[in-house]
């Protein structure tokens, strides 16, 4: 590890732990600067679930006014995130590398889709409150398949989580952002265990990583509430398109 790359690695977790904490989407950042730096894919996807863990322990410490009353929720939903997340996770490790590598770029495409065109689904359920059975179904479900998701392929994670949760809930954007933090470090530090225990990590980047998405986790948080929701979604889109393209190209 030279300094060079270990300074790249530290500025890529910055701009990682920020994006996570405005919107998701740290890992588009992340997976492909551990690609261009010939990091194999699956070893990438594994070292950059790990090393992005703490973003969300800053991001939760911003968002600590937008979590009150929804201790509820979060307990409700912690049981489908931490299941999903096992799963994924076990899936990954059990995924040939070669398969991983060829759906890699679709499942960041299929994240971005979604995020981007929640507000077109809105309406069709603005109509039922979030105690409906239908809504508290669509979150308990969209919330475990999204972990699944997560714990298999952490890039694009906050992106379609805050997507079923936009859908499923009748929040603000912000409230909601808090609680697709909170639930995303329960689906990434359960996944991120065990991929310790199986060793696949590279732990100089996790480790550069992990400081990385710290400090822009907690710079995140703050800048998420003074940013509109509109550039919220733009910024985050345009994220995952260029991580998509550059990964369907390399």
């Amino acid at each position: 590890m030279t300094y060079p790359k270990a300074l790249a690695f530290l500025a890529a977790g910055i701009a990682a732990g920020i994006f996570n904490a405005i919107a998701g989407g740290g890992t588009l950042i992340t997976f492909p600067v551990l690609l261009a730096f010939g990091v194999p894919a699956l070893s990438a996807n594994i070292t950059s679930s790990v090393g992005i863990v703490p973003s969300y322990v800053g991001g939760i410490h911003g968002f600590r006014s937008e979590l009150k009353n929804q201790g509820r929720r979060i307990r409700r939903l912690i049981p489908a995130a931490l299941l999903g997340s096992l799963c994924g996770a076990l899936l990954l490790l059990t995924t040939p590398a070669t398969q991983f590598r060829s759906v890699a770029p679709w499942l960041v495409a299929f994240a971005t889709v979604l995020f981007g065109v929640q507000p077109l689904f809105i309406k069709f359920v603005s109509s039922l409150h979030d105690d409906h059975p239908t809504r508290k179904a669509f979150v308990q479900i969209g919330t475990f398949t999204v972990a699944i998701y997560g714990g298999y392929f952490g890039a694009g994670l906050g992106i379609m989580l805050l997507a079923i949760l936009g859908l499923g809930l009748t929040e603000t954007l912000i409230r909601i952002n808090g609680l697709r933090a909170v639930l995303s470090i329960v689906i990434c530090s359960l996944s991120a265990t065990v991929f310790i225990l199986h060793g696949s990590v590279f732990w100089l980047i996790a480790l550069c990583l992990a400081v990385g998405t710290l400090i822009g986790g907690g710079a995140g948080a703050q800048l998420a509430k003074i940013l509109p929701t509109l550039w919220l979604r733009i910024v985050v889109i345009a994220v995952g398109t260029v991580t998509t393209i550059g990964l369907f190209v390399t």
